[in-house]
């Protein structure tokens, strides 16, 4: 009997422990959630970004280093407590979600010993500013429409590689010759081309020196520029315009779905009051 009963209340200390520890679990997740400490991280990540950028002043270092350096650090810190807290209401559930995943590396990456000898990873702390990705919901918009965009891109971005190798091929045999600096091999071609494609003093740089050796160079060029910069270029916009419409109607359709649940928890709440009340009156 006392094996049963010493059972037993084994059994309710380890379901208390249980129900203690989910109520601070949802504690945790709820406050990790509510609009004041996102807003609270929001002006963290903004005032680090900031710190950041002034310690690239040696001026700056010079008269206050000491001040943005633990400045630095007391962000560095609420944000690996805030990971922390996360993991505890969340658990290993925490890494199921992209921007959490996101949000950790960019943390982990800070947490690296940066000394002189590793300086690109004193560099890469500015990386934490990309935080504000995963806080404003409407920056992960775009970053979603991007990423969705990705696949879409495959084939004009094939396209677009076909259409450079080819010009830069030509590029090469009309002008290698003359302008060696700029068409000597199909490399310094495809180089030169994706300049002339950028517009980047494409005229006056390269295009009219070459003209005034081939008078009929233009031929050439005026037909990239217009395939390159006019319209594959646009396609891609299309594209990114394209999934951010969809992402957007996907998060519109989430929030009516959401309302849609909510109102019938109400509904079904108020029916339950009223299967309540009818019961207590029969009684």
């Amino acid at each position: 009997m006392r094996d049963i009963d010493g059972s037993d209340q084994l059994k309710e200390r380890l379901m208390s422990e249980n129900i203690l520890s989910s109520g601070l679990r949802e504690k945790a997740r709820r406050f990790t959630e509510s609009n004041g400490f996102q807003r609270f991280i929001l002006v963290v990540i903004a005032v680090n970004a900031v710190v950041l950028g002034l310690e690239t002043s040696a001026d700056l270092m010079g008269e206050m280093g000491s001040l943005l350096v633990t400045l630095d650090h007391i962000a560095l810190t609420i944000f690996v407590v805030e990971i922390l807290i996360k993991l505890f209401a969340h658990r290993l559930a925490y890494f199921r979600d992209p921007w959490n995943l996101f949000d950790f590396t960019i943390v982990s990456i800070a947490l690296l010993p940066a000394n002189e000898g590793l300086g690109v990873l004193r560099a890469l702390r500015v990386l934490r500013a990309f935080r504000l990705i995963s806080m404003v919901p409407k920056m992960r918009l775009v970053v979603q429409a991007f990423l969705k965009a990705i696949p879409g891109m495959g084939s004009i971005m094939l396209l677009m590689i076909l259409v450079f190798y080819v010009f830069a091929v030509m590029a090469t045999h009309l002008f290698g010759g003359a302008f060696e600096a700029w068409f000597g091999s199909v490399g310094k071609s495809l180089y030169s081309l994706f300049q002339i494609m950028t517009l980047e003093s494409c005229s006056m740089g390269i295009v009219r020196p070459v003209m005034q050796e081939f008078p009929f160079a233009w031929a050439f060029f005026i037909p990239f520029i217009l395939v390159t910069t006019f319209a594959v270029l646009n396609l891609f916009v299309a594209i990114v315009v394209n999934s951010m419409q969809e992402v957007h109607d996907e998060d519109e359709h989430g929030h009516e779905e959401r309302a849609e649940i909510l109102s019938e928890i109400k509904s079904l709440r108020q029916e339950l009051a009223l299967l309540r009340q009818q019961r207590d009156e029969k009684e």
